[in-house]
């Protein structure tokens, strides 16, 4: 029973191929094509004002120079919040649960701000390493300090999204294992159980949401610390 808890997380098989690359293609078969109503289709005009909507949130704290990351920050963050979101239908597989795919999205992303940085002022970037005013006997314990920091945050943005929505989905199994056992024994329980059931799946809904634009807002953030 507790090895089973664990069995969403693994990735499908089919005849010894791995599935995980068709589950990170389906999100797009929702994706509206192009046609002649495009403009004037409803589900088009809502996706195109959430895109804009995010795209002016990420863009705003940003210069000129950032706008160009435009295209990339907004179209990670429509793949992530698909996956999150599909990934709580019944009897699919969550991509962003494996720390794997999740360090593959955010180590090269940050390794790029980083490159940004050193390539265009590269004594601002070397600067933030040292705090203005700092003690000169504690400058090589903050140099440590602030490089160690520097080199946690790929780290710290898959570990993130991947614990989140990990601990949501165990969360969903545990309780909704809890309401079959107890509908046969104590049916108003199972009852209250499953309405708890209920309201968490709306907290994981609004997670999977939020989980998906905090780790584009981070990696704008670094952005905006480069440029």
């Amino acid at each position: 029973m507790n090895l089973s808890f664990f069995d969403q997380f693994m990735s499908p098989h089919l005849m010894g191929i791995p599935l995980i690359l068709l589950s990170l293609l389906l999100p797009t078969l929702l994706l509206p094509a192009p046609n002649n109503r495009w403009i004037t289709n409803r589900l088009s005009t809502l996706q195109l004002w959430l895109l804009n909507m995010t795209t002016k949130q990420l863009m705003t704290p940003l210069n000129k120079k950032a706008h160009k990351w435009a295209m990339v920050l907004t179209s990670l963050m429509t793949m992530l919040l698909m996956i999150n979101l599909l990934g709580l239908l019944p009897y699919t597989f969550t991509p962003t649960t494996q720390l794997s795919m999740n360090m593959a999205l955010a180590f090269p992303l940050w390794l790029a701000t980083l490159l940004t940085g050193l390539r265009n002022q590269p004594s601002i970037s070397i600067g933030h390493l040292l705090p203005e005013g700092t003690p000169t006997p504690l400058i090589p314990a903050l140099i440590l300090i602030e490089t160690t920091s520097l080199l946690i945050r790929p780290l710290a943005l898959g570990v993130r999204l991947t614990a989140n929505l990990t601990a949501g989905h165990l969360l969903i199994q545990l309780i909704s294992t809890a309401v079959m056992a107890l509908l046969p024994i104590m049916p108003m329980v199972s009852i209250l159980t499953a309405v708890i059931l209920f309201l968490l799946t709306i907290l994981e809904i609004a997670v999977a949401m939020i989980q998906a634009y905090v780790f584009v807002l981070l990696l704008s953030l670094y952005l905006q610390e480069n440029i």
